[in-house]
């Protein structure tokens, strides 16, 4: 069942902060599976100050990141983005923070067993309804893989700092579906359409976010604009 909550970013990033905050300090040794984007980013900020406060410990956490750029030395990978944007600013071990290797992508899925389960899930939605690099048509039982970066990806960074490569590792839809709970942050009107057919659409691989209907605890945390459509 997904909820909906629609506040400016600012709240929204305040309120899954106390979620994650909670979750802590109720599970010290949660497992937290973490996307690397653009509108995480102020997000992270927040995390790492009460981090620096004392307000939050990530000491007996996990950290999985959802996705990795396979090759392509020349991008930002996803574990630098993650490092900048959180890793480096909180007290996590450094054996605590996993990416998906290009190597043997499958055997993530049982690291993420081994350590029990997803408990939380932050994501985001690209314009064409992926969730990690998780595109149209990738079919709901898929774990971990390499998946092919589409076109509507490529275009949705045009323009930024970040440059993405052809192919991405990333969880699959079976992986992030299986979080026992899951927050999705989404900002700006051009993911209004994506965020509209994540919650309304049929769950069918042609919009990937559509499959996050089926969990029992999915809450998307839209700003105005991302929930114009709803």
């Amino acid at each position: 069942m997904v909820k909906t909550l629609i506040r400016e970013l600012p709240e929204l990033e305040g309120i899954c902060a106390e979620k994650l905050r909670q979750l802590l300090k109720e599970k010290p040794g949660s497992v937290l599976a973490l996307t690397a984007g653009r509108t995480t980013e102020g997000f992270y900020a927040l995390l790492s100050g009460m981090c620096r406060r004392g307000e939050l410990s990530f000491r007996e956490a996990k950290v999985f990141s959802v996705t990795e750029y396979v090759g392509g030395e020349e991008v930002d990978s996803c574990r630098s983005i993650l490092r900048r944007q959180l890793i480096d600013h909180i007290d996590l071990p450094e054996g605590n923070f996993f990416v998906p290797r290009e190597e043997e992508p499958e055997s993530y899925d049982s690291l993420i067993d081994s350590a029990g389960g997803i408990d939380l899930s932050i994501l985001g939605i690209g314009i064409n309804g992926h969730i990690g690099y998780n595109e149209p048509a990738t079919p709901f039982n898929s774990l971990t893989h390499i998946q092919k970066l589409t076109d509507a990806t490529h275009r949705q960074y045009q323009g930024g700092e970040r440059r993405l490569t052809e192919y991405a590792l990333t969880m699959g839809i079976k992986t992030l579906v299986s979080s026992r709970n899951t927050l999705l942050l989404a900002a700006g009107r051009e993911k209004a359409d994506a965020v509209f057919k994540m919650i309304y659409g049929r769950t069918d691989s042609y919009i990937p976010a559509a499959f996050l209907q089926l969990p029992l605890e999915v809450t998307v945390c839209a700003d105005p604009a991302a929930a114009a459509k709803l």
